[in-house]
């Protein structure tokens, strides 16, 4: 069903949804979505931009108010710093930081190496308690390693501990570190753990380039992407190339690997992102939900014309991106048990998949961000039958979960095309980024290039 359109022939598609609101975000984007809900019972929501946090009050979903762009870094004085990831509970906003080794974008310059001193890169800790509008710094906590990716995806359902996927010293990719904030204006690590092959120092004659593009030889290898999540005296990490790996945590100052399941191969694309991306544990269950990360299509030459720089991926078979559903009732012996359904295609969508959406050759279609509930965030929905995903350009889709081995379909919503310009060499088509969930139904959705969309659920 078409529901809206940005103009002739630019319409979304939805199933089993309603459309609130759609907020512009003051003419930019925000990743990685945040709820707080405050003691007066009022809700914002805080999301990256780059050097900046964009702050809403969503209190009224269906009238989402932009408060203001919050400044983190001084683009000044560390121009190739930013904070793509970020964490809100018990009162204080912990943002991550990059200072390069992202990901390789098409047609545009490698990243300037900087010196040591204008170079960010680790996190930043602000307290939103006394005023959730203006948050007040706190602390930095630099992980050591300048021109790095610093600080990617991580856990903090409030507490002393931070659960990180961070870069250090003489490591090849990002290793956990568990980061101790009992005093937030004194972050310390508190413990880390790697797989073995990590530990480029131990290898005589080895070396790498932590400032180094993702390229896919880098994506395939095994570095935690994270989130660790970590329920139950266990953290569930997806370590990219080496798949889902358990840790015990029952002790956290010495993380010991108890689980390990490698999903690469089979699954996970030459070009994607992350191999294994997230493993999310499902509220009160046994289950845990794992991905492997698609790519953005913005960022491929279409039809692989050689005379635009870019990403090429010819004609080569890409393999399976998905979801998938794992038993870990024993954490030592994590089992695959199901596979979520390819999502469903539109009647009178323009493409008869996602595979081949603008591009005209085999893509690296697969998932992205999962809404992700945690108990110290007690106004996120925690239903353990449920599962929400950003598929990239699938759109958001909606999973029912209660039977664990048959996982079905119930909802979704693709947006419109955006219609900012983009510089990017592939098609300027409507992508879902990540998503939160909030404890009264609504459903936070932020796009690329494009602004935050607010959905619930109708019938399903």
């Amino acid at each position: 069903m078409k529901f809206y359109a940005k103009g002739p022939g630019n319409e979304g598609y939805i199933k089993n949804m309603e459309v609130l609101a759609f907020d512009e975000l003051d003419g930019g984007s925000i990743f990685q979505p945040q709820l707080w809900r405050t003691a007066e019972g009022k809700y914002y929501l805080y999301g990256t931009m780059g050097k900046q946090i964009g702050i809403l009050d969503v209190t009224d979903p269906a009238k989402p108010r932009f408060i203001k762009r919050f400044q983190t870094i001084d683009p000044a004085k560390y121009p190739f710093s930013g904070n793509p990831k970020m964490q809100v509970a018990d009162g204080l906003l912990i943002t991550g930081i990059s200072s390069g080794g992202g990901p390789y974008v098409p047609g545009q310059p490698p990243v300037e190496k900087m010196p040591a001193d204008r170079c960010l890169q680790g996190v930043m800790i602000f307290s939103i308690a006394e005023d959730p509008e203006t948050p007040r710094f706190l602390s930095y906590w630099d992980c050591g390693v300048p021109n790095s990716l610093g600080v990617h995806r991580f856990m903090y359902d409030g507490g002393r501990f931070v659960h990180l996927s961070c870069q250090q010293e003489g490591f090849e990719g990002l290793v956990y570190v568990c980061l101790d904030i009992s005093d937030p204006t004194a972050p310390k690590e508190y413990s880390r753990w790697w797989m073995p092959h990590q530990f480029a120092d131990g290898f005589v004659g080895r070396e790498f380039d932590p400032s180094d593009p993702h390229i896919p030889e880098f994506m395939a290898k095994g570095w935690l992407h994270g989130p660790p999540f970590v329920r139950g005296g266990y953290a569930y990490c997806g370590w990219s190339g080496d798949g889902v790996v358990v840790l015990d945590v029952h002790d956290q100052h010495r993380p010991r690997i108890v689980g390990h399941l490698p999903l690469c191969p089979p699954f996970a694309s030459h070009y994607g992102g992350a191999k294994t991306h997230t493993v999310l544990p499902l509220p009160g269950r046994d289950l845990i939900v794992a991905t492997n990360e698609g790519e953005r299509y913005m960022w491929f030459v279409p039809n692989n014309d050689p005379n635009i720089p870019g990403k090429r991926i010819g004609d080569m078979a890409q393999a399976l991106n998905n979801l998938h559903m794992i038993d870990v009732r024993d954490p030592s012996r994590p089992t695959l048990i199901a596979e979520f359904p390819y999502p469903e295609v539109p009647e009178g969508f323009p493409y008869k998949n996602f595979q081949q959406l603008g591009l005209g050759v085999n893509a690296t279609f697969g998932p992205h961000n999962v809404h992700e509930p945690m108990p110290g965030k007690p106004w996120l929905e925690a239903r353990g039958d449920r599962v929400y995903c950003c598929y990239f350009h699938a759109g958001l889709r909606v999973y029912d979960v209660s039977d664990e081995f048959v996982p079905k379909e119930i909802a979704y919503f693709i947006p419109p095309d955006p219609t900012r310009p983009t510089p990017l060499p592939g098609p300027n088509i409507a992508c879902t980024e990540d998503l939160c969930v909030d404890d009264r139904g609504n459903i936070f959705v932020v796009t690329s290039n494009d602004g935050l969309y607010v959905l619930r659920l109708t019938a399903e």
